[in-house]
Parts: C-alpha cells; sequence; structure tokens
C-alpha cells in the first residue's frame, strides 16, 4: 500500500507541476510529498524528477516512469470496482468543473439527486467560467460549453446551450425596441466579456439569413447573473442563456427583443482525459450529467 501511495504521490506531482501543488491536491503537507517521492526513488533505484528552487522536470526516465504508474493506477482502481464486496455500489471521490449559470441552474441539481441516489461517492464541483487545466488542477471531468480547441482529451457533445434577447419593461417604454437586428447598434447594450467577440451578436433571421449585429455598451460584465440584474433594473438590453430568462420573462420582469429571430446556439460537451479504464463511478456520474441536460440536445 504503501509504493501505491508513493505512485498516487508521484503522478500527482507530475500532474500539478510542483511539490506545493501535489500537497494541495492530496491534503497534505509539501515535505511529505518530498519524502513519498525521495522513498519511490531510493525504491527503484533512479532519479525520477530533477528539482531546483525553481523549478522541477521529469528525468527521461521519469516520462516512462510516469506513464506506467499512471496505468498502474487506473488498473488498481479498476480492481477495487470489480472487487467489492457490494458490486453494485459506487464510492470513490469525483472532482468536476463547469460554468457558472450552468452549474447553478442546471449541475448542481442533477449532481444532487445522483449524490442522494449513491452515497458512497463525493463530489467535488468547482464553477467557473474560465476553462481550467483537467490535468494540471487534478479534474476529473468538466463540462464545458462553446467550441472546444484541439486537445488530447475525449470530448462527448450531450446538449445544446440556447441564449434569449431580453430586455426590461422600463427600458422598452422609455428607449423602444428594434425591429432588426441591425437597429441594435442604436441601443444601449449589456455586453458579456466572456463572450469573443463580446460586441457581435448573432441572429438567424425568419428566412434562413444570418445576421450579425454590432452592439455597443458602457456596461461590460463577466457574470451572466450579474449581466440579469443589470438588465431588470432597465440598464439595457441583453443576450443570455435561456437558463437565466426564462422565469422573468414567465413573469413579465423581462420582454423578449426580436423574438422572430433566432439566436446563438453553443454546443455542451463532456470534457475527460483520454484514459484506457474510466472508474465505474466516473462513467456513471457522467451518464448522470448527460441524461440530465438531454432537454438541451439538439
Amino acid at each position: 500500500m504503501a509504493e501505491l501511495t508513493n505512485l498516487e504521490t508521484f503522478v500527482a506531482t507530475v500532474k500539478s507541476g510542483s511539490f506545493a501543488g501535489a500537497a494541495r491536491r492530496l491534503g497534505i503537507s509539501p515535505a511529505m510529498v518530498g519524502r513519498r517521492i525521495q522513498a519511490l526513488e531510493e525504491q527503484h533505484g533512479a532519479r525520477l524528477i530533477e528539482r531546483t528552487t525553481r523549478a522541477q522536470r521529469l528525468t527521461e526516465l521519469g516520462e516512462s516512469f510516469f506513464a506506467q504508474a499512471e496505468a498502474v493506477l487506473e488498473a488498481v482502481a479498476e480492481l477495487d470496482d470489480l472487487t467489492r464486496t457490494e458490486p453494485g455500489k459506487l464510492s470513490g471521490r469525483i472532482r468536476a468543473t463547469g460554468p457558472a449559470t450552468l452549474g447553478i441552474h442546471r449541475l448542481a441539481g442533477i449532481i444532487a439527486r445522483f449524490c442522494e441516489d449513491n452515497p458512497a461517492v463525493t463530489v467535488e464541483l468547482s464553477l467557473n467560467d474560465r476553462r481550467a487545466d483537467l490535468i494540471a488542477e487534478g479534474f476529473d471531468v468538466a463540462i464545458r460549453v462553446g467550441e472546444l480547441q484541439a486537445s488530447t482529451m475525449i470530448a462527448r457533445r450531450i446538449g445544446t446551450y440556447r441564449f434569449r434577447c431580453v430586455t426590461s419593461p422600463a427600458y422598452a417604454d422609455a428607449f423602444g425596441v428594434p425591429a432588426t437586428p441591425e437597429e441594435l447598434r442604436q441601443h444601449r447594450c449589456i455586453l458579456n466579456l466572456n463572450m469573443s467577440p463580446r460586441n457581435r451578436w448573432p441572429f438567424i433571421g425568419p428566412g434562413g439569413t444570418s445576421v450579425i449585429a454590432e452592439v455597443e455598451g458602457g456596461l461590460q460584465i463577466d457574470n451572466g447573473e450579474a449581466q440579469l440584474a443589470a438588465a431588470l433594473e432597465g440598464a439595457g438590453i441583453v443576450y443570455l442563456p435561456v437558463d437565466l430568462v426564462t422565469e422573468p420573462l414567465r413573469n413579465g420582469q423581462l420582454i423578449e427583443v426580436l423574438p422572430h429571430w433566432q439566436r446563438m446556439t453553443l454546443p455542451i460537451h463532456l470534457v475527460y482525459p483520454s484514459r484506457r479504464l474510466v472508474p465505474r463511478r466516473l462513467s456513471a456520474f457522467m451518464e448522470a450529467i448527460a441524461a440530465g441536460l438531454k432537454d438541451t440536445a439538439a
């Protein structure tokens, strides 16, 4: 068991890029990380990590050792799943990350139900609109909205993220509403700092014509809930996910702008490291997320 612990520490150190990072992931001190790495090197009679006061890097042997160590840990996890006394019971920890708005409005509820069905599984969910580095930060899976960059990760599309263009009745009474996307240029718009580019809102007309509206606005925010709050206060027109605006549209706090024009959609993906063996708890977790978001599928 001690060697497996040392292997886990070595893999965590490589993935996080430092002893301190591995210590945070494993809940131990950096000194303990160092002792475990040293014990592993002494046991195998080889230097695996070259370290200085400023940096660390794998030796040539360490690179090969890392690949094998990761495979061993994955195989042990799989064997644990297969040989436990209660074969149908899932246990262990899952670290997941996803965007804030989707996380608050959809993922939290889905994961709560998953945890209720699998009480021996612990799920750590980090919600952030930045794209976390799964390997360096130790996440098992990410739920991501938007087009993906090329990577070695496995990606599985599980749904579609939809948007609406809305404003408050107070703003509409004071300034009117545009009849076409081009007229948005004449209005105060609340821009999303996470959109790229933030000042170009896509629409598709009733006849299938694609239009990119060039918009302007003095208020630019990187959080959807804050954009919604500003729109409710009459700050302008905003382009937001359906999850945020459904209830305010239903109760009359917001009105839809350009209702006959289709808005942008973005894909929702599950993204996870390319592994030969995926623990059953993670497979079950991803299936629960996919099933919970199936009503967003295209």
